[in-house]
């Protein structure tokens, strides 16, 4: 059987007049789309523009909610209540179904932005907010989730359809999780260095920490962050290089997950 895996990448982080990535070039590459839901970025017409454009490359749409912080791109870590994440992620989800019935489509996943993602995938109470959230919206949407943190055992715990995601063009510390972007190096920006993390983490189920350390580590979808500029040429090595391994790149909603 041929092994499958998702290819999935950050966008629709416009705000009105001003654009940030390629969004029309990376959707005609990958398989799904995180897409921003006004908080860190986005905006009803960045939106409407993205889900449109994911209808036409046959792009699964996923809700992609952050801190409310605009200034920050959602970078900034902030100290939220539960209950008060809980009800801002809900929020968010909604904001981009209502987006989606333009064009009759699902919204089929939820994955956390930036600061929040990174908090979430050490607290587990954070990421329990965030899986409730997505469970009282709609429980069959995907939680994409960093693989082997507290958000892949909250999916768990509450029962929703998992995504253990992966990232291409991020290195990893000891723990599994993401360097900080303050350390020269943490983005990966070179397009081969990319394609065969990319392929160890789907063939091989490993991952190699910036110290060297090897990590076994299960991924569904692989990540590439469409706000860099080299987004759109990591994205299609990545791509290419799967499939030259012989690897499907799918949709989440061809996953089976």
């Amino acid at each position: 059987m041929t092994k499958k895996v998702n290819l999935n990448a950050d966008m629709g982080e416009g705000f009105g007049a001003y654009d940030i990535g390629n969004d029309e070039a990376l959707l005609k590459v990958i398989g799904s789309a995180n897409i921003a839901c006004g908080f860190h970025a986005g905006d009803p017409n960045v939106m409407h523009r993205v889900v449109m454009l994911a209808n036409e490359n046959g792009v699964s749409i996923g809700a992609h909610p952050g801190f409310n912080d605009l200034w920050g791109f959602g970078r900034r870590r902030i100290d939220m209540k539960p209950r008060d994440l809980e009800y801002a992620i809900a929020y968010q989800i909604g904001a981009l179904h209502a987006i989606a019935a333009y064009t009759g489509d699902k919204v089929t996943h939820v994955k956390p932005h930036g600061a929040l993602n990174n908090i979430a995938a050490e607290q587990f109470n954070i990421a329990m907010a965030i899986g409730r959230a997505i469970k009282t919206v709609d429980s069959s949407l995907i939680y994409v989730a960093l693989s082997g943190s507290e958000m892949e055992r909250a999916a768990q715990e509450l029962g929703l359809p998992l995504a253990r995601e992966g990232f291409a063009d991020r290195q990893y510390d000891d723990e599994g999780n993401l360097v900080s972007r303050k350390i020269e190096g943490a983005v990966i920006k070179d397009h081969e260095i990319a394609k065969q993390q990319a392929i160890r983490m789907t063939a091989d189920n490993e991952i190699v920490t910036r110290s060297g350390k090897v990590i076994r580590r299960q991924v569904d979808s692989i990540c590439v962050h469409g706000d860099e500029p080299t987004a759109v040429l990591v994205a299609k090595a990545v791509r290419s290089g799967l499939e030259s391994a012989g690897i499907a790149v799918v949709p989440l909603t061809e996953m089976g997950l």
